[in-house]
Formats: C-alpha cells, structure tokens, sequence
C-alpha cells in the first residue's frame, strides 16, 4: 500500500493490516503463542472495538499494528510511514506517557510541536474532554481519569491517520468516557482509522465494528453497528 492522505481515498480503504501474523514468546522454560494466524483491517473513517479478556492478544495484536513488535509469521500493512510521527501515527497508551513537568496544555501540543504538523486548536481540544479549567496544572495535580483524558487529547490533536487507544475509557464515569468517545469518533469522522482496544460494555454501540479476540485468534466476525 502506498501512502496517501485522507483525501485521495474512499472512506473504506484500508490504514493498516495485519494478514495472517502469529507471534510467540519463548523463554527457556516455555514458548507461548500470544496470537496465531490473525488477520484485521483498519480503514479510513472507521472506528473498531478489539475486545477479549487479558491475555487474549489484544495487546500483542496492537504492538504488531504499530511496528513495536515484529511477527515471525505473516505480514503487517500500513498506507503511512509510522515513522512521520503523531500526524500519522498516534497512541493514548494505558501508563499515559504524560510528561510530568509539562502543563496539561503543554502536554496537549507537544506532539504537533515534534511532529511540525497542523493540529487542533488546543482550546478546542481541552473543552471536548472537559480539561478547559485544569490547563494550567500538572499531571502530578489530575486524577487518573483527568490524566487519562489528557492523553487522549494529545493522541488526536494533529488528527492521525490510525489512532490506537488502549482501554480509554478505563478511569471515565457515563459522562467523560461518552466525551473520550466523542473525540475518538472525530478522528474516524475526519478520515483515520480508530481502533480502541477495551473491556468497556458501554462503549460497543459508539463504535462501527466489534472484534473479538481469545486466545490469539478472532472468535467472532466483525459485528456492524
């Protein structure tokens, strides 16, 4: 796949894919396969729930998506090259990765600061999770689900091509995690592709498909909305 920008295709084309990949750990004690055989597609304009209990390859499954890990067998696809940054490629992990002696508004911008790529107005950002009055303070001063929603409004600020978030709405009560949601869908609506890796119930009928993943292989087929 070669790389494009949003405009230059369908709302469904593909963003990343992973055909066929297995990935085992081995250890001198045991070999342990984390996913086998797996194959998905992420596509432009598209937000997807990948669920399945811990341990059930959902992390391993978005590490290969990302280039963080490599698959023994298979092959992943991507329309971008991850290596452009936040604009293409953006992540809201589950330890956050805010910068401790950063501002949240601070924390907000510096990924259009290091990427040198147009992003949202941070004012904007802020309001849409509800940090407007906290911009000022440091991580250190939030709650967790304070902290949580910062990240996720750093993860979208320069609208990426894929945006993986990993359990974001974990630390969100009805009303934040419907925001944190709102804000995902955004990204999928200007033409990336979302993929949210959850255990969240409440969120599968905000999203356009569900994938099921148990024991390193999907389980169910991809459920329209």
């Amino acid at each position: 796949m070669s790389d494009a920008n949003a405009g230059a295709h369908p709302p469904d084309a593909t963003v990343a894919r992973l055909d066929g990949v297995s990935r085992c750990f081995r250890s001198r004690a045991e070999s342990v396969v984390a996913v086998e055989d797996l194959s998905l597609d992420l596509r432009r304009g598209e937000l997807v729930a990948l669920v399945g209990p811990s341990g059930s390859g959902k992390t391993t499954a978005l590490n290969l998506l990302l280039g963080w890990e490599r698959p023994d067998a298979g092959r992943v696809e991507r329309s971008y090259d991850p290596r452009g940054g936040w604009a293409v490629q953006a992540v809201v992990p589950q330890d956050l990765g805010l910068l401790g002696e950063l501002t949240v508004r601070e924390n907000v911008t510096i990924a259009s600061r290091l990427c040198g790529a147009a992003a949202r107005p941070v004012d904007e950002l802020l309001a849409a999770v509800g940090l407007s009055a906290l911009a000022d303070r440091l991580p250190r001063e939030l709650s967790v689900g304070e902290q949580q929603r910062c990240a996720v409004a750093r993860a979208v600020s320069c609208t990426p091509t894929l945006l993986a978030a990993d359990e974001p709405t974990a630390h969100q009560d009805e009303r934040h995690a419907d925001m944190v949601m709102d804000v995902l869908a955004g990204v999928a609506a200007a033409g990336g592709a979302v993929l949210v890796l959850t255990h969240d119930t409440r969120l599968m009928d905000a999203v356009d498909r569900v994938v099921t993943i148990l024991d390193g292989r999907l389980v169910a087929p991809v459920s329209p909305r």
